[in-house]
């Protein structure tokens, strides 16, 4: 199964911007990741270059759960 990682960073970063083009992106790649059997991941680089992985979506009820989260805390 692939496995297609959101950096939660880029996204905090993308709602500070109003980027909604960058997401509307990230989130549609997940959702064909999804759709072809994969996972999506949800993880957070920090200063040191480590990635965290704290979270992994399965299903597209996930995925849009999250995804509705993103888009409500817009600036």
């Amino acid at each position: 199964m692939d496995e297609y990682t959101i950096y939660v960073n880029q996204v905090e970063e993308w709602q500070m911007l109003n980027d909604t083009h960058a997401l509307n992106t990230i989130f549609q790649r997940a959702r064909r990741n999804l759709v072809g059997g994969g996972t999506v991941v949800l993880a957070r680089k920090n200063t040191g270059g480590r990635t965290d992985r704290f979270d992994e979506m399965s299903t597209l009820e996930d995925l849009e759960t999250y995804r509705k989260n993103v888009y409500k805390n817009l600036h």
